[in-house]
């Protein structure tokens, strides 16, 4: 049978593709949740590579999000976060 309702199709469309920032963000959430499923998911849809720089530009993000919230420096946040004194 051709066409969109073979099984072939069917299994294509659950296949699908994910996004590095997609990926990095499915992995954060589960590292902070400690999910170790969903950690080993979010890092076969990247290579390893794709999902460090996805979980760096989250965290850049973040930060910046964090610093206009706060009405802080990007530094200060970044060191508050990770427990660290003030520079």
């Amino acid at each position: 049978m051709l066409g969109p309702d073979r099984p072939e199709a069917r299994t294509e469309r659950k296949r699908r593709t994910h996004n590095l920032f997609e990926a990095a963000a499915v992995y954060v959430v589960a590292c902070a949740e400690d999910d170790q499923e969903r950690i080993a998911e979010a890092e076969g849809w990247v290579s390893p590579e794709a999902l460090s720089f996805g979980v760096s530009e989250l965290a850049c993000r973040a930060v910046i999000a964090l610093a206009r919230e706060r009405d802080e420096s990007p530094g200060a946040v970044a060191r508050d976060l990770l427990g660290l004194p003030t520079a």
